[in-house]
């Protein structure tokens, strides 16, 4: 992979120029949020993603028709985030109550991926990041051409990114975490 230049930034003393700690939080994280400035407004979305260290890029899909490939189409400068929260940490006053976090952000320009091929493999490093477990072949039939062409997918090329984290001693006085609220909310019981 060639060297990918860090975007510089206020906060120096939060600043990750390791570039193997980005690999690490790129291969790790569930989810990335894409934004796109758009045509007439600012694009924001959530993805499923697969970081392909060797080319120095990320692949992600959407439909054939949206929002997210006519803001592309338009402007494709685009910026990529994946972020981790940690345990919050009180503090004696207000402006002092923190979080810990770990974050990475992307700056580069997503492009439509015409070739095939590329194509299929774009959705196959996301089959087997997501479903590590499973084969094509073995345990689901492999992509076929016209699956590969159902699927809008796209390769944002990394022209630089930056690593941000803030992380507390461990016995950090009154450190704890975020209750997950969420789970129940998105996810909700059947009965």
């Amino acid at each position: 992979m060639k060297a990918i230049p860090f975007t510089p930034m206020r906060r120096a003393d939060r600043a990750v120029n390791d570039d193997a700690w980005i690999r690490a939080m790129l291969q790790a994280a569930p989810t990335g949020v894409l934004a796109v400035a758009g045509r007439e407004r600012p694009v924001v979305n959530t993805n499923l993603f697969a970081f392909a260290e060797d080319e120095g890029a990320i692949y992600f899909h959407t439909a054939h028709e949206g929002l997210t490939r006519v803001s592309i189409e338009a402007n494709n400068y685009v910026c990529f985030t994946v972020s981790q929260m940690g345990r919050l940490l009180p503090a004696d006053t207000a402006k002092g109550m923190s979080v810990e976090f770990a974050s990475v952000v992307v700056y580069g320009r997503a492009e439509i991926v015409e070739d095939i091929e590329e194509a299929r493999r774009g959705l196959q490093l996301l089959l087997d990041k997501y479903f590590p477990h499973l084969r094509p072949g073995r345990d689901y039939r492999s992509i076929e051409m016209d699956e590969a062409g159902q699927a809008t997918v796209y390769r944002i090329r990394i022209e630089e990114w930056s690593g941000k984290r803030k992380q507390a001693p461990e016995d950090f006085p009154g450190a704890f975490s975020f209750p997950d609220k969420m789970s129940s909310i998105a996810f909700p019981a059947e009965g």
